[in-house]
């Protein structure tokens, strides 16, 4: 407002000290927000406010500085964090694909396995299941092939009645037989042979066994017969009074009559696939006869009608 004259001006600039030539401008970048926030959380949990004391002291947060430094470097180098996570990321993509590999060839290993095992069971179902059903066709097959049997004649050779002694010595009277049997045997079967054996043969006065003898065994093949011969015998078999009408006949049996049953049992057994099928056929035999001791020496019929029984 007022005009200073030049002598002032002049004492003014005498008076003021010279300026100190201009510097150069430098612009600081500020951190960024993580960073600002990671230094505040730093700055807060030390104990002694002092930043550079928490650093020195935590590991954890020097961890993290570390880290905040880094991810700081990474936003100063936008590049070097884009081929970082790029190659992270195909690194990532190469693990899940070798993975998922493994689990395909482990699913198609287990999936194959099982296929496998299916099959192999089926098979062997289906395999059981078939030959069941041939072994049961085979079996019925058979059935209706039952062995033929006829007892022909049968001819007492020798028939005596004497005074003796059992193994105890016990005198009693003592029986002496001897006799054959025919026997016709025929086996129908088209596609099997049989084989035959026999339980022992007995001549029996009710219950009392006066002989017995064996059959042997034989092989009859398919749609073919033969006659079976057998001899029955019986020696000083001790009879304690059992047979009434030879008691005191010792010496007379040109007219006596003694009533006698024949029983045996034949068993056939075929082996058509081993022995899974082998079909059995048992027949029972009873026959009723006469021994007369004025016929002896001459084959007694018994193919008349009731002579025989089987069963």
């Amino acid at each position: 407002m007022h005009a200073k004259s030049d002598s002032e001006v002049t004492s003014i600039e005498a008076s003021t000290p010279p300026r100190s030539p201009r510097r150069p401008l430098y612009y600081v970048q500020s951190p960024s927000h993580s960073q600002q926030d990671l230094e505040k959380m730093s700055y807060g949990s030390s104990p002694f406010g002092s930043p550079t004391h928490h650093y020195h002291c935590s590991p954890i947060h020097h961890s993290r500085e570390s880290s905040t430094s880094r991810f700081s470097a990474s936003l100063k180098n936008p590049r070097n964090a884009v081929s970082g996570w790029r190659r992270l990321q195909r690194k990532y993509d190469e693990m899940g694909d070798q993975e998922d590999d493994e689990e395909h060839d482990v699913e198609d290993d287990v999936s194959d396995g099982g296929a496998l095992r299916f099959y192999v069971v089926c098979f062997l179902f289906s395999f059981v299941v078939l030959f069941t059903v041939f072994s049961l066709i085979l079996w019925a097959a058979s059935v209706p092939y039952k062995p033929k049997i006829i007892v022909k004649n049968i001819a007492f050779e020798n028939f005596n009645v004497q005074a003796g002694m059992d193994g105890t010595g016990v005198p009693t009277d003592m029986l002496t037989l001897n006799s054959t049997v025919k026997i016709l045997y025929r086996n129908p079967a088209t596609f099997f042979g049989v084989h035959v054996t026999s339980s022992p043969l007995e001549f029996h006065y009710y219950d009392l066994k006066l002989a017995s003898g064996h059959m042997k065994n034989f092989y009859q093949s398919r749609k073919s017969q033969r006659t079976v011969i057998a001899l029955i015998q019986g020696y000083q078999v001790p009879l304690y009074g059992g047979i009434p009408v030879l008691n005191g006949a010792k010496g007379h049996l040109e007219s006596v009559a003694v009533p006698l049953n024949l029983t045996f049992i034949m068993r056939s057994r075929a082996y058509i696939l081993g022995r899974l099928v082998n079909p059995k056929f048992y027949r029972s035999i009873l026959c009723e006869v006469t021994l007369r001791s004025n016929h002896l020496g001459k084959p007694v019929n018994l193919t008349r009608s009731g002579s025989c029984v089987y069963k």
